[in-house]
């Protein structure tokens, strides 16, 4: 389908399609599984949030940052962040060609970068 030249060409992510893929992988993931995660849209990606499964983040084991994936579409690449809690900052953790192979990676978690 192509755009006129009045039409604005609407960036691929976030969508509702993705959004509930990436939900139905961390169903699959290795640890944490007795929490839920919820996946947000952001713009250019999704935002991974769950309770708090250590208590050493948040006492009350209340809603915290876990990852986030954002879509590059200058290299059409996936960027997954994780947020370092120690300093409230997203860090860039990997690069991904796939969607598919961000979310994946997210949910083996094989460093345990993730859910603290």
């Amino acid at each position: 389908m192509s755009t006129t030249a009045h039409e604005p060409e609407l960036p691929a992510h976030p969508n509702d399609l993705d959004r509930r893929r990436i939900e139905r992988t961390l169903d699959t993931r290795r640890y944490y599984r007795y929490v839920s995660p919820r996946v947000t849209c952001v713009p250019a990606g999704y935002l991974i949030e769950s309770p708090c499964c250590s208590r050493h983040i948040d006492m009350q084991g209340g809603l915290i940052d876990i990852a986030l994936l954002r879509h590059d579409c200058r290299s059409a690449r996936w960027r997954l962040l994780r947020k370092n809690h120690d300093n409230s900052l997203w860090e860039l953790h990997s690069t991904h060609k796939c969607l598919k192979s961000a979310t994946d990676f997210l949910s083996a978690d094989p460093e345990r970068s993730f859910w603290p």
